[in-house]
């Protein structure tokens, strides 16, 4: 971007960090809809130039002063390089084959074996999981390009690339990196879980982080206490194992009492209960309300000297401050590291406690790990007046403050955008909530309770399989990307407005609208079978999903995953082998390479993103 560009964006009055910019999307809808849709939203004008028969999608945006930056977005990269921390740990390229669509990209990459731990098998997600989350891959991957040029970054065409199998790899990061732990998981890997039914019929999630909550709860239905002490350990850690092996007799106590019963015995225990809501009764009460918001605050403000954007690295130069827990904002600021930026921690006086969650990878949280490898951290006393103090200090060097607090808790604690933008005038401000206001008497706003509480438990399931939520962290993952989109996007619009400061909200809801949207229009469940795999004599194997009805009538039981593979090939059918154990990916031919171990031995995926 020449100087005088920059000058005139300076001063421009921008309201969306897109505004006077074009987007032109081609390639298959299927890649390429939620990037112009997103793209729209941001403030982009759109000129068509679909060509749905080609198999990459090509998006580009430019004007506004801008030069083109373009974002190529497939199912599978030709050549997948390992991580950059990976590579620093020693590891070589990679190349991938064997994935052609949404089915292919979810058994290849262990997301069909993580959703399906809790029924014991691998299954297929019936939303398009990996398609949706390379979607907000690859705006990010034109945000940061564009903020790197408003920055003085390179004049050369900027171009990015993404696609499924980066996406699905980093969902499952997490439950990779526990495999290459060095002790055994903190709770069983068997099949069971939530939901429980009631004895009129209501599909219900359960929640608590307090053990004597639990124990409350199913002593006022009169669970047999053995029963409530052995399921507390796996229900608390369900986040972590995606699966939640609880006694039978916790599902038998359900059953016997009504939903009404049940709500009064988690209203006294202090634990909450939603039941699963479905499609249509969500798409009723949609407002329609995008996946972030922007609130520009404070006075126009020179934005601080920095050192500019790097090749490959677009947020070279700025600092993030996250204080974060468990996945979402921890997540969001990994990926704001990945793309160059210098990302501090804020944890509590000890540490962040999750550092010690089993099973861990030299000494620290083989989980915790996969989302907060190399960043520093600072331990701050937020409750104290002098640790407020000093959390100051510190946002008044930064250019991101992100979090994702119980809701009104910076507010009380005088650390809301309003406060700490007196401190820093152009602060970008990023808060990734659950329910972002906008849901009436919303239970506790986590994963599985917002699955719930919006039809993704219906969504993700095909119409023969009762709804449930998946206990992979699905919207924990979107909504972490969705976070980082946004600060993304509020940077931009930091640049583009004069130095002013933004305040950016995004959630785990708005995750879950990006996810079930395709569903909610079609209002209406997959068919019955949708993506489920089909049994091999010593694997499982999954057909594209354009022709997975031909390939259910071939009967593979009696061959090898590899042969019945080859077979549906050979009749001219999309396949692939399942992964269903994460252990494999490392050795699996069709990511040779990509999967590698950090300094601490923790598998690590290949970054989302290659920049050229």
């Amino acid at each position: 971007m020449t100087d005088t560009a920059s000058q005139a964006l300076a001063v421009r009055a921008v309201a969306r960090p897109l505004e006077g910019l074009r987007c032109e999307v081609g390639g298959p809808p299927a890649l390429t809809g939620l990037v112009g849709e997103h793209l729209r939203l941001l403030g982009a004008t759109e000129a068509r130039g679909r060509r749905d028969g080609e198999a990459e999608g090509r998006v580009t945006v430019a004007g506004g002063g801008f030069g083109p930056v373009t974002a190529r977005v497939s199912w599978a990269d030709p050549a997948l390089g390992p991580s950059r921390d990976a590579v620093a740990a020693g590891a070589p390229p990679a190349a991938v084959d064997g994935v052609h669509d949404e089915a292919t990209a979810q058994a290849a990459t262990g997301v069909m074996a993580v959703h399906g731990r809790r029924d014991g098998a691998p299954r297929g997600l019936a939303a398009d999981y990996t398609a949706t989350t390379a979607g907000v891959l690859a705006v990010q991957g034109l945000l940061a390009g564009l903020l790197a040029e408003a920055r003085g970054g390179t004049a050369a065409t900027p171009t990015v690339t993404t696609s499924a199998t980066r996406a699905g790899l980093l969902a499952v990061s997490q439950y990779l990196a526990a495999t290459g732990a060095d002790e055994g998981e903190a709770a069983e890997l068997a099949p069971g879980g939530p939901p429980f039914t009631s004895a009129d019929g209501t599909l219900f999630e359960l929640e608590t982080l307090d053990p004597g909550a639990w124990a409350a709860f199913w002593r006022a239905l009169d669970a047999p206490a053995d029963a409530i002490r052995a399921g507390w350990r796996p229900f608390q850690f369900r986040y972590a194992t995606a699966c939640a092996p609880f006694p039978d007799a916790l599902h038998a106590t359900t059953r016997t009492a009504a939903w009404s019963r049940i709500r009064q015995a988690a209203a006294a225990s202090g634990a909450e209960v939603c039941a699963l809501r479905t499609l249509a009764e969500r798409a009723a009460e949609h407002d329609g309300a995008p996946p972030w918001t922007f609130t520009p605050h404070g006075p126009v403000a020179a934005t601080p000297a920095r050192q500019p954007a790097q090749p490959g690295r677009p947020l070279a130069g700025l600092t993030v401050l996250e204080a974060g827990r468990r996945i979402q904002a921890p997540l969001a600021a990994h990926l704001l590291r990945l793309l160059g930026a210098d990302v501090v921690r804020i944890e509590p006086p000890g540490g962040d406690p999750l550092r010690g969650m089993p099973p861990a990878c030299g000494g620290t949280s083989a989980r915790w790990l996969a989302l907060n490898r190399g960043k520093p951290a600072v331990e701050v006393d937020i409750k104290a007046p002098s640790g407020r103090r000093r959390l100051r200090e510190l946002v008044a060097g930064a250019d991101v403050f992100l979090h994702n607090w119980a809701p009104g808790k910076a507010a009380r604690l005088g650390l809301d955008a309003a406060d700490l933008g007196r401190v820093s005038p152009g602060l970008v401000y990023a808060y990734t909530s659950g329910w972002a206001d906008r849901v009436d008497d919303a239970p506790m706003g986590t994963d599985f309770m917002v699955q719930a509480r919006t039809g993704v438990g219906a969504a993700v399931r095909p119409a023969d399989e009762p709804p449930a939520p998946s206990l992979m962290t699905l919207l924990d993952v979107l909504g972490g990307l969705l976070g980082a989109e946004a600060v993304l996007a509020g940077l931009l619009l930091r640049e583009r407005a004069g130095g002013r400061g933004v305040r950016v909200d995004s959630s785990l809801l708005g995750a879950a609208d990006v996810l079930t949207g395709p569903a909610l229009r079609r209002a209406e469940r997959a068919p019955a079978g949708f993506r489920r795999p089909l049994r091999a004599a010593d694997g499982w194997v999954v057909a594209g999903d354009s022709c997975a009805r031909a390939a259910a009538a071939y009967d593979v039981r009696g061959l090898g995953a590899g042969e019945a593979v080859e077979l549906l090939r050979g009749h001219g059918l999309v396949a692939t082998a399942v992964v269903a154990d994460l252990a494999a990916l490392g050795a699996d031919a069709r990511f040779a390479g990509a999967i590698a171990p950090d300094a601490f031995g923790a598998p690590t995926v290949p970054d989302p993103w290659t920049f050229a």
